[in-house]
């Protein structure tokens, strides 16, 4: 059993490191489905792949449509006030696109479910080496460099890095997965900052609060879909949800709040 839970496990941990900080920047930032927009684009960047050529260059397709998306979505975070819709149409675009495309192939539906919720059950040790090297660097980047950057040049290396981010994340998990592990810890931990009971440690530093929760979530939702036989990514997706959806029920005045701790 550790043989097959531990390698999912130890990926579940890896996405959380980063995502739980992109996560908090994001919330704070009210672009919710940023991440869902820039992910499921990477994916039809993916399903170009498969389509066109057999799966090859798959990872460097998708990090371009990644890449083309984060900038675009960037450029009209400065000149529109409407970028939530703009963010829903690109998902609508991405979305749309990938069931076109997979629609003609014979394989089509199993491939759709492994860019929406991959099972993480099968993660390759290779696979999670290489996702580690890569957030290591991504996060190495952010702390050195984008923390001591203001205006335009933060939000623009803050949407590059963060489409790289994405991109490696949903082909090793898929979209839902990379959007429940990324938004509902750091949602969670942002939420329980209203709670005046809750210890003032959790208040300051909600990124590790996010960690930590979202360890715990990970590691019952993949116990569930083990011994449920139920599909791994979306058990994940579930639990996440579920459970950021109950914390929200006790802190009504979240969108109130100015006060959401220091990352």
């Amino acid at each position: 059993m550790t043989d097959i839970l531990l390698p999912a496990f130890i990926m579940s941990l890896i996405l959380l490191g980063i995502h739980s900080y992109f996560g908090i920047r994001i919330i704070q930032r009210n672009i919710i489905f940023t991440d869902l927009a820039i992910g499921q684009m990477a994916a039809f960047g993916a399903a170009m792949s498969l389509f066109f050529l057999q799966g090859n260059f798959h990872y460097v397709i998708s990090v371009a449509f990644a890449l083309l998306t984060g900038l675009a979505i960037f450029y009209v975070s400065r000149k529109s006030k409407n970028l939530e819709a703009v963010i829903g149409l690109i998902y609508a675009l991405g979305i749309s696109g990938v069931f076109i495309l997979l629609s003609k192939s014979p394989h089509g539906m199993e491939e759709f479910q492994n860019l929406m919720a991959y099972d993480i059950l099968f993660t390759q040790v290779k696979d999670i080496v290489t996702t580690g090297i890569i957030y290591a660097i991504i996060g190495l980047i952010i702390f050195t460099i984008i923390r001591k950057t203001k205006g335009n040049l933060n939000e623009l290396l803050f949407f590059v890095t963060f489409a790289v981010t994405v991109t490696s994340s949903v082909k090793m998990a898929g979209v839902l997965v990379v959007f429940a592990i990324l938004l509902a810890p750091a949602f969670i931990a942002i939420q329980l900052t209203l709670i005046p009971a809750v210890p003032l440690f959790i208040k300051k530093f909600p990124l590790l609060t996010a960690w930590l929760i979202g360890t715990i979530i990970n590691m019952i939702s993949i116990i569930i879909s083990y011994y449920g036989d139920m599909p791994t990514g979306y058990t994940i997706v579930f639990c996440n949800a579920f459970l950021a959806i109950v914390t929200s029920l006790m802190a009504p005045n979240f969108l109130g709040n100015k006060n959401q701790g220091n990352i």
